[in-house]
């Protein structure tokens, strides 16, 4: 069973920079589509960004320009990457896979849907200070 950790959250001053990776315990990432997705205090869980197993992105409005996601699947590794980050980007930040393998039309149109996503990380807090 496929098991995911996320690491590199922390405390930050607005306009700072964090990475978050996300550690995928599996024999090979090949044909994972992963999303990242946030839950901050007393808010509903809110997609962030999508990445599909050959690196096809995709981003929520909010942090479009600001933060990157790649992957190594060399190393099993999906990382955010997160700059000019904002007190809004306060929350705890969760790694998932698509319950979709491989770039087929039902991923790329569920991507950003929640309930499409089978395997969470327990998630990993970054707090954005003003």
């Amino acid at each position: 069973q496929v098991q995911l950790q996320e690491s590199g959250g922390g405390l930050v001053q607005a306009g700072g920079s964090l990475r978050l990776s996300c550690a995928v315990s599996a024999r090979t990432t090949n044909g994972y589509n992963m999303g990242w997705f946030r839950q901050a205090p007393g808010k509903g869980r809110e997609f962030v960004a999508a990445i599909s197993w050959s690196g096809i992105t995709l981003y929520s409005d909010p942090v479009k320009g600001r933060f990157t996601t790649s992957r190594d699947n060399g190393k099993n590794t999906v990382y955010l990457q997160m700059n000019s980050l904002k007190p809004e980007d306060t929350a705890v930040y969760f790694c998932a896979t698509h319950k979709n393998s491989y770039a087929t039309s039902s991923y790329f149109s569920t991507r950003a849907a929640e309930s499409s996503y089978g395997t969470w990380g327990q998630g990993t807090q970054v707090t954005v200070s003003s």
